[in-house]
């Protein structure tokens, strides 16, 4: 039988021993207390409150700091946003990602219904009525270039079992084991572990981005998006629920969502016509064809493939990010209508540097969200094979996601 770690064992896991001496197990602090964590040329802040990324401050071309993080200033505005727009920014959702169809699957010939909180309450949306993204997460461990948060799901939402998730976000800058090029990098990894029974586990991180730091209304001109390794997709009906079929990203939609060389999010966008009911834009989950076959979704570093390259022509600011999940989910903020505004402290940033397209909302099209998960809803389509990565118990392995952003300027 697989022996479930102990929380110390888990962080030597994720990143090595912990500093001790500077964990912060308060549970005074609240779940919007600030954790900030910084190396040179990068800092990011993180709240309890879904394990969330609030803010990360990356150099622009000329040196200069840009938030690249769509959110908020205020911590307290994600409960908020929660009862209003629920965007889901900057969070972690579970205890599944994505949609579930019909808000119910099957185990072992035993049906399970879960909380049902999309499309009229007919099925399920990133974990169910209250996610992963709307609990109050424990800080296990802070230093200067991390934190890390745990979660016990004692049966969230119907699923079965209780399940325990451990959530590292790092930053480096400097050559090291984990970071050998030295790069400007933000880390993140959750290790979730089944402690009593079989049940589905795909988390993610539901980070908004926006690397020209909204000095344009939108992202379709100014920033280039490469997926170099996803020649397929996930199609979906009009409720954003897969179909079963995957479809060929080069000849679909007259080649729309083929990203496997760079080229403007813009560029065909207005052909890309499957991301549900009167939609038009990205909201899809491609797939990543690792190319030679290497081992994913595990803890070995071996299992990592860059999966994503992005740019803004704006700042300069270049991203490419790798991952050891086996599909990546693009959504272009179709639903963004400018009610949103933008932090004020990024606005500010924009004045100061006389930006004459700057804007103080969120447009459409005005950021990106990119979630590196499993292949979407694979737990009701068992012809996928997605099972062994989706499905977990005391006697497996964890479920790891794991995922890394280097950026860059030029």
């Amino acid at each position: 039988m697989y022996i479930n770690p102990t929380p110390l064992l888990v962080s030597a896991l994720l990143w090595g021993a912990p500093s001790l001496a500077k964990s912060c197990r308060n549970p005074s602090l609240g779940p919007f207390k600030p954790y900030v964590i910084s190396a040179k040329n990068i800092e990011a802040t993180l709240i309890p409150y879904g394990a969330t990324l609030t803010s990360l401050l990356v150099n622009d071309r000329d040196g200069k700091q840009q938030d690249v993080a769509v959110g908020y200033d205020d911590p307290k505005q994600y409960q908020v946003d929660t009862a209003t727009n629920h965007t889901y920014f900057g969070c972690i959702v579970g205890r599944y990602a994505n949609r579930i169809k019909n808000g119910s699957f099957e185990l072992d010939n035993v049906k399970y219904d879960i909380t049902k909180n999309e499309n009229g309450n007919t099925q399920t949306l990133h974990g169910g009525v209250i996610g992963y993204d709307q609990r109050p997460w424990t800080v296990v461990n802070h230093t200067e270039t991390s934190v890390t948060f745990s979660l016990l799901d004692t049966g969230f939402e119907g699923f079965p079992g209780n399940v325990i998730t451990y959530a590292t976000y790092s930053v480096s800058s400097s050559c090291t084991e984990g970071n050998p090029k030295g790069e400007t990098k933000l880390t993140a990894k959750t290790v979730s572990f089944a402690l009593t029974e079989k049940t589905p586990i795909m988390l993610a991180h539901h980070i908004y981005w926006n690397l020209n730091g909204f000095k344009k209304p939108d992202v379709l001109e100014d920033t280039t998006l490469q997926l170099p390794l996803s020649k397929r997709f996930i199609t979906i009906d009009s409720a954003a629920i897969p179909t079963g079929e995957l479809a060929d990203a080069a000849t679909a939609f007259d080649g729309a969502l083929d990203f496997t060389e760079p080229k403007l999010i813009g560029k065909d966008i207005a052909s890309a016509k499957n991301c549900g009911a009167g939609c038009t834009g990205y909201d899809n989950a491609f797939i990543i064809d690792r190319p030679n076959k290497e081992a994913d979704s595990s803890s070995s570093s071996e299992s990592m493939a860059v999966a994503l390259n992005m740019v803004s022509s704006t700042t300069g600011i270049s991203m490419q990010v790798a991952t050891n999940q086996k599909a990546v989910q693009i959504y272009s903020c179709n639903n963004q209508n400018g009610t949103i505004p933008v932090k004020k402290s990024q606005v500010q940033r924009n004045k100061m540097e006389g930006g004459g397209d700057s804007v103080d909302v969120i447009n459409k099209y005005g950021c990106v969200v990119i979630e590196t998960e499993g292949w979407i809803d694979g737990i009701s389509n068992p012809e996928w094979g997605q099972n062994p990565y989706q499905i977990y118990s005391p006697e497996t392995g964890p479920a790891v996601n794991w995922v890394t952003f280097a950026f860059g300027n030029s």
